[in-house]
């Protein structure tokens, strides 16, 4: 079948992990190779394709809201299409499939989590058949990796190493719309991390449900450490990694933060709940004591590392013992950043059968004292950095105030500071500048940029 979107435009809208963000690089690579051109809003595109998670009930409402109201929008003049093509693919896509059509009979098609090679094909065939497509396959014998990419920006990359997840944590929905582990071979990932060096990318970050696993499927044991290692010897500037599991965390890959230079000093490693009764529920496999030895041993190899992580709150079976526990390990600890998300159901996890045994107040009064605790913890972690001079990488231009630079410090803080004189935020994207920090908030650090260390 010969595929020509030349005169279409396409836009999409992106939900979830850094999976589902380098997913939609993948989208916009294929259909940009077609002749397709990427357009900045739904009333300017005959395609719009929705990458979709499914790890919180939100994102369905969120989903269903904004295809609706897709539905009732003109096409603009000299459109190439009768009709708006609408395409769902991601998490949603693989669990609901057909279901998302007969709800949403304006949607045109659905492709899952492994065959993101499909949507193409199924594009053009809803044109041609004047009727929407569904196909939704098993497991996948590739990796996206292997099709045409458009990177969001051209100094940093997402690099896959491995898709699926083998935990089965009793609250996630991922192992069964993403899959089992797999994994990519070493000397894949590797030459795929040399390729971006040649490129001009300045920061890879790698890529998995649990990346600690790395290599297991392969090679029989965990290789992760010499991931690290082999990727760093590429050359690039800036590496870094998620998502960590901490059950997996091993020696190795701690003692890679102080022996691999490019490997930035910060980590994402989530914790979901401070209380072993609640973390042995969830079927996490480690306990607390576990937990903060892990962190211990970070902050041996590497003091300032920064830590973050994810905590649900309101986990059926909760007492308000078990929040305190959580509560007192977000104290100890000291993240830089913590995602708190209520409990959130999700059809076809063994929690979803758990009996909730606390009231709606009761889980969000646990939720607001525990968001006001990371908040005064992450104001107090950056206040040491009042007077550095911090090297930033920067990524464009502050959402509130266009003439302010954007970017992230090793530590992956937000860093803002004014654009220097007789600069322009073009020619700064992409590369490091160093700022006085004269300013620390709670979620971001301000200064004074000196144009004279750009590189």
């Amino acid at each position: 079948m010969h595929i020509d979107f030349t005169g279409f435009a396409f836009c999409i809208h992106t939900f979830g992990c850094q999976m589902n963000k380098h997913d939609s690089e993948r989208v916009h690579g294929m259909l940009e190779s077609l002749g397709a051109v990427q357009v900045e809003t739904v009333e300017e595109a005959d395609i719009v394709v929705f990458m979709t998670c499914c790890v919180r009930e939100a994102a369905d409402t969120r989903l269903y809201g904004q295809v609706a109201s897709i539905k009732n929008i003109p096409l603009r003049e000299n459109a190439p299409v009768s009709k708006r093509l609408i395409a769902i693919g991601g998490c949603i896509g693989q669990r609901d499939g057909e279901r998302l059509i007969k709800q949403m009979p304006h949607v045109s098609v659905v492709f899952g989590t492994h065959n993101i090679h499909s949507l193409p094909a199924l594009l053009y065939k809803a044109i041609d058949d004047s009727k929407a497509q569904c196909e939704i396959e098993d497991a996948s014998n590739s990796f996206p990796t292997d099709l045409p990419q458009r990177r969001e920006h051209a100094w940093a990359a997402w690099l896959p190493i491995m898709i699926g997840c083998n935990n089965f944590c009793t609250y996630c929905i991922v192992p069964y719309v993403r899959g089992r582990e797999k994994s990519r071979t070493i000397e894949d990932i590797v030459s795929e991390a040399k390729r971006y060096v040649d490129d001009g990318v300045k920061e890879i970050t790698l890529l998995g449900q649990n990346v600690n696993s790395y290599g297991r499927d392969l090679y029989g044991s965990p290789r992760f450490a010499e991931v690290l290692q082999r990727v760093a010897d590429t050359g690039i500037e800036r590496l870094r990694f998620a998502t960590s599991h901490p059950k997996d965390l091993t020696d190795e890959v701690i003692e890679s933060f102080g022996k691999i230079d490019a490997l930035m000093p910060a980590l994402h490693l989530p914790v979901q709940s401070g209380s072993n009764t609640i973390l042995k529920a969830m079927n996490r496999h480690y306990t607390h004591e576990h937990y903060r030895e892990l962190v211990r041993k970070l902050r041996e190899v590497v003091p300032n590392i920064a830590l973050s992580t994810d905590i649900i709150v309101g986990f059926p079976g909760e007492t308000e013992e078990d929040f305190l526990d959580t509560y007192r390990l977000v104290s100890d600890i000291g993240y830089k950043q913590v995602f708190t998300f209520i409990y959130s159901k999700r059809n076809g996890t063994p929690a979803a059968t758990y009996e909730q045994n606390a009231s709606r107040e009761e889980i969000q009064d646990r939720f607001d004292r525990l968001v006001d605790l990371v908040q005064k913890r992450a104001f107090e972690l950056n206040q040491p950095d009042f007077g550095c001079d911090v090297e930033v990488l920067v990524e464009g231009v502050s959402k509130r105030n266009p003439s302010l630079l954007s970017g992230r410090t090793p530590g992956n803080q937000t860093v803002h500071a004014p654009i220097p004189s007789g600069m322009t935020i073009d020619e700064l994207c992409g590369r490091f500048i160093t700022v006085h920090v004269d300013l620390c908030k709670t979620w971001y650090l301000s200064g004074t940029a000196d144009p004279k260390s750009v590189r």
